[in-house]
C-alpha cells in the first residue's frame, strides 16, 4: 500500500478535543487569490453538493462565493463541472455512507473526464477514520480540506491543478476567525449569518466539537454592519447561525452577551430574526425577554432536548436534568405564549431502558411540540458514547423511533389546527415546487404555507388567511 503519511496534514480528534485558552485572532484580510488564479475558472463551471445543517449551506455559500471570484459559473449538473466539491456532514452513520456513494459515483465521471477536480471537505474530511478511507480506496479525489481552512481554498485548487498526489490540509486546531470572504447566497430573500464557530458542551455522542473546533464568537460590530448591509439589499429574514447561539460572547472579557446581540439586531430593523441551534444550558431569562420584548425577532425556538430521561440526560453530557428543562419550557411559553417550540430527540441511546423511553414519550405529552426531528442513536467513531455498550437491539430502536413519530405527527397536526382560518403574515419565497399556481413561504412561527396569490409579492411579507391545517403544512389564500 501506497505510504501517504509523508503530506498527512491530519486531522486527529485528540487535538481537536484540546480547548486552549490561545488568543482567537479576527482577521480581515486572510484570504488571498495567487496571481495566476485570478479568472483561472472563466468559460468553466463549479459543482458543489452539501451535506448535513445550516453551518454547511453556509460554508458552501462561501466555497461557491469564492469559485465565482475565480471567474466559475455553477452548474447543478455535476457531468458539465470542471471543479465538484462535496461539503460533508459527520452527525450520523447514514450521511457519511451517503457522501461515500457519492465518491464511488464520481469515480466513472473521472474515468470520462480525468481533468476534472474532485475535493472533499467539510466534517467528513476532520476524522481520521475517513481521511485513511479516503486514503486508501479513493484515489479520484484531488484535494481534502476540513472546516477551518475554507478560505485557502484558491491555494489549495491550485496546488491540486498542478500536483499528481493527492492534496491533503486538515487543520486539527481551529484557526482564527477570517472576515471578509466573498459569498455567494443562496436564497434571495432570507441569509444565513454566522454569529459563532465551534462547540465546547462536548456532548458524548457528538463529533461536532471535533469537527469544528472550540467556540470562536465573531465581533458584534462585524455581525451587524453585515445585518445591515444585507437590509440594504432588501433581505426580508436573517438567520444567526452557530452549533449553540447561546454561548455567544463568553470568549469575550465583556458582559457582551447572545442577548446583547439579540437586541442590537433586532434594532436594525430588519423585518425578521431567527436564531439557530440553542442549548437548553445556556438559555437565559434575558433572551426570552428580549425575544418577547422585539417584533421582529420570531417567536419560533429550537429547543433541542434529546430524551426525556435524566439518567439517559447525563450519560448524553447533556448537563440539565428533565426537570430544569421542562422548567425552561413552561418558563418560555409563560413569557412567549404563542411560541412554536420545536426539538430533536435521539432514541436507543446506550443503556435506554423501556421506562426511560416512556419518559421521553411523557415529556413530549407535557410539551406538545411543534416539530421534533427524531433519530436512532448513530455512534460516532472517537466520541466517549462509541465506547459505550451498544446494548439495544436494532428492532427495538426502530420500534421507538416508529412509536415517537407516532406522536410527533400526532402534536403537529394539532398544533397546525390552531392556524385555521386565521390571517398570519407570509414571507412568499416563490412558487411551490409542486404546483404551478400556488404560492410558497414560511409564518413568524415557522409554519409552512402553500397558499393561492400574486406572483409579483414574491420576497414580499403578505398577509394570508388559512383554509386548510394538515400535519405538516398550511393551506391559505393571500388577503389583497
Amino acid at each position: 500500500m501506497k505510504d501517504y503519511s509523508k503530506y498527512f496534514t491530519g486531522p486527529s480528534l485528540k487535538d481537536a478535543k484540546h480547548r486552549g485558552k490561545d488568543k482567537v485572532h479576527h482577521i480581515d484580510d486572510a484570504y488571498e487569490v495567487p496571481t495566476d488564479m485570478i479568472g483561472i475558472g472563466k468559460g468553466q463551471k463549479y459543482f458543489i453538493q452539501t451535506y448535513g445543517c445550516q453551518a454547511n449551506e453556509r460554508d458552501s455559500e462561501t466555497l461557491a462565493g469564492i469559485l465565482e471570484t475565480l471567474g466559475y459559473d455553477a452548474t447543478d449538473e455535476i457531468k458539465d463541472a470542471q471543479v465538484v466539491l462535496l461539503n460533508t456532514c459527520a452527525i450520523r452513520e447514514n450521511a457519511e455512507e451517503k457522501v461515500f456513494g457519492k465518491i464511488g459515483y464520481l469515480k466513472k465521471l473521472k474515468r470520462t473526464n480525468p481533468n476534472i477536480i474532485f475535493g472533499i471537505c467539510g466534517c467528513m474530511a476532520q476524522e481520521e477514520v475517513v481521511i485513511k478511507r479516503i486514503l486508501e480506496k479513493h484515489h479520484q479525489v484531488d484535494m481534502i480540506f476540513g472546516t477551518h481552512n475554507i478560505h485557502r481554498l484558491p491555494i489549495l485548487l491550485k496546488q491540486a491543478m498542478l500536483e499528481k498526489e493527492m492534496v491533503l490540509e486538515v487543520w486539527s486546531k481551529e484557526g482564527d476567525v477570517i472576515e471578509n470572504l466573498p459569498s455567494h447566497r443562496v436564497h434571495p430573500y432570507k441569509a444565513w449569518v454566522n454569529i459563532m464557530y465551534g462547540c465546547n458542551k462536548f456532548c458524548t455522542y457528538c463529533i461536532v466539537p471535533y469537527t469544528r473546533g472550540k467556540e470562536r464568537s465573531r465581533l458584534s460590530k462585524e455581525i451587524l454592519e453585515e445585518v445591515v448591509s444585507l437590509k440594504n439589499e432588501g433581505y426580508q429574514e436573517i438567520t444567526l447561525l452557530g452549533q449553540n447561539v447561546n454561548s455567544y460572547g463568553k470568549d469575550f472579557d465583556n458582559n457582551y452577551n447572545f442577548a446583547s446581540l439579540l437586541e442590537d439586531v433586532a434594532k436594525t430593523g430588519i423585518p425578521r430574526i431567527r436564531f439557530t441551534t440553542s442549548h437548553p444550558w445556556d438559555f437565559t431569562d434575558d433572551m426570552i425577554d428580549t425575544i418577547a420584548q422585539y417584533g421582529n425577532i420570531m417567536p419560533a425556538i429550537h429547543l433541542p432536548v434529546q430524551s426525556g430521561n435524566s439518567e439517559v440526560l447525563k450519560r448524553m453530557g447533556r448537563r440539565y436534568s428533565r426537570e430544569q428543562y421542562l422548567d425552561l419550557f413552561d418558563r418560555i411559553k409563560k413569557r412567549i405564549p404563542d411560541c412554536t417550540i420545536t426539538t430533536d430527540i435521539i432514541v436507543g441511546f446506550p443503556g435506554e431502558t423501556d421506562e426511560q423511553f416512556e419518559d421521553t414519550l411523557s415529556l413530549y405529552e407535557h410539551c406538545e411540540y411543534d416539530l421534533a426531528y427524531t433519530f436512532i442513536y448513530s455512534p460516532r467513531d472517537g466520541t466517549p458514547a462509541a465506547a459505550m455498550e451498544d446494548d439495544i437491539d436494532i428492532h427495538t430502536k426502530e420500534q421507538r423511533l416508529y412509536r415517537l413519530n407516532d406522536l410527533v405527527n400526532e402534536k403537529a397536526h394539532m398544533q397546525n389546527q390552531k392556524y385555521l382560518h386565521q390571517i398570519v403574515e407570509v414571507l412568499v419565497e416563490g412558487v411551490s415546487k409542486k404546483d404551478d399556481d400556488m404560492l410558497t413561504g414560511y409564518t413568524a412561527h415557522q409554519k409552512l404555507v402553500n397558499f393561492k396569490g400574486n406572483k409579483e409579492h414574491i420576497g414580499r411579507i403578505v398577509p394570508v388567511r388559512i383554509i386548510e391545517a394538515k400535519t405538516w403544512a398550511l393551506k391559505g389564500e393571500e388577503i389583497e
